[in-house]
């Protein structure tokens, strides 16, 4: 089976694990997945990312899923830049998540960061995803 859209298809494992209530979701290793899914835990949406190697000897990547009060800590993760159309930003049209509550994921030339990162830094890019 092959992708096109690794990143799509990791969000989307993601939010539906969380539907389900799952404690852990298990997904392809990619360089690009496992940044943003870095950044996800630093910013406190996931538990934890751990890279492994599956029966087979592929790559994966068991991400911790978070939850406060029985609720997914992810309400919101929805994909912006696709492969067929890549949606880029300058960091001065780059608009905030639900006021300032929620965060964007950047793909610069200095790698994948936070809105906030990026705004410190005066870099823009690809807008990969946002999460609230």
């Amino acid at each position: 089976m092959s992708l096109s859209d690794f990143i799509g298809d990791c969000l989307t494992r993601v939010r539906n694990a969380q539907m389900a209530r799952h404690e852990t979701v298990r997904m392809p290793y990619s360089k690009i997945v496992y940044s943003i899914m870095t950044v996800l835990a630093e910013e406190g949406y996931v538990q934890n990312v751990e890279s492994v190697q599956n029966d087979n000897g592929f790559g994966e990547l068991v991400v911790g899923l978070k939850y406060m009060h029985g609720q997914p800590v992810i309400q919101h993760l929805k994909r912006i830049s696709k492969p067929g159309r890549r949606v880029y930003s300058p960091i001065k049209k780059l608009s905030f998540v639900s006021n300032g509550l929620g965060m964007t994921i950047l793909s610069t030339n200095q790698g994948i960061m936070t809105d906030a990162n990026a705004r410190r830094r005066g870099v823009g890019g690809e807008v990969v995803c946002t999460v609230f």
